[in-house]
């Protein structure tokens, strides 16, 4: 059958991609299938190769395919999400300080990579100094000990002023790791943290890191680390799949909702 063009209707690569997606829903292409070839797909639907690859880019922006070389476009599988639930609290295990209970379990995959970098703008911007200022930088990759499969990348920046010609820049910080050296070696304690969540597309090294299909975008929780007299101290950027995890919250009643 044929789908032509109607000048009210959607643009034929959107219909075929509605067609698809309706397809990888009901489970007609069930995960870890092919869709049909493009000059398939082109012919049956009478479009040309051009718009028929458009439809195929459509879905694999949206994170439902893949384009695999030598094998065509297969459906990705769809574990459901897992929910980071962000308590608005900071909790303590024998290691140290955590927060995000879901997320306590993992460990690190690799060693650390540490150094001083050029603090990024909005890195910068967190921490009250010039952006391309020195920061000194410790990037993990965490995830699941047993299965080794990466959960999150996690970056601590400290400023120089904080971090130079202290424990904060050898690689193995002690019990605690660097929140309970700034708090009990440093006095910068007790600190007090405030986070935003974002999202945004990731970088090549991110999505090679991560194992990201094309076009997922990550997770982004930036979490400042704040000392007594108002300084900000560290910046915490950790970035996860947002096709795998979605941040969670309790919603408590302010003074002002409560029942009479």
């Amino acid at each position: 059958m044929e789908h032509s063009h109607t000048p009210d209707g959607p643009p034929a690569y959107q219909r075929l991609a509605d067609d698809l997606r309706a397809g990888i829903t009901d489970r007609t292409y069930p995960p870890g299938t092919t869709l049909p070839k493009i000059a398939d797909l082109a012919q049956q639907y009478g479009i040309s190769k051009q718009t028929a690859t458009e439809a195929v880019h459509l879905l694999a922006s949206e994170g439902l395919v893949e384009v695999v070389r030598r094998r065509g476009t297969v459906v990705r599988h769809r574990s459901g999400r897992t929910v980071i639930t962000r308590e608005r609290q900071v909790f303590r295990d024998e290691i140290g300080y955590y927060f995000d209970p879901a997320a306590q379990p993992w460990a690190a995959l690799r060693e650390p990579d540490l150094g001083w970098v050029p603090a990024p703008p909005d890195i910068a911007a967190l921490l009250g100094i010039e952006s391309g200022a020195p920061v000194f930088a410790r990037d993990r990759l965490m995830g699941n000990p047993d299965t080794r499969e990466p959960k999150q990348a996690a970056t601590s920046y400290l400023p120089d002023a904080v971090a130079r010609d202290t424990v904060l820049t050898e690689r193995d910080t002690g019990p605690g790791g660097i929140y309970d050296r700034l708090e009990q070696d440093l006095a910068r304690g007790p600190l007090t943290w405030h986070e935003t969540i974002g999202a945004r597309m990731p970088t090549p090294t991110e999505a090679a890191d991560l194992r990201l299909p094309k076009g997922t975008p990550v997770l982004r929780v930036l979490r400042t680390a704040t000392s007594p007299d108002g300084t900000a101290v560290e910046v915490n950027d950790t970035r996860m799949s947002a096709a795998d995890f979605e941040i969670g919250y309790p919603i408590t009643r302010h003074p002002s909702a409560q029942l009479s």
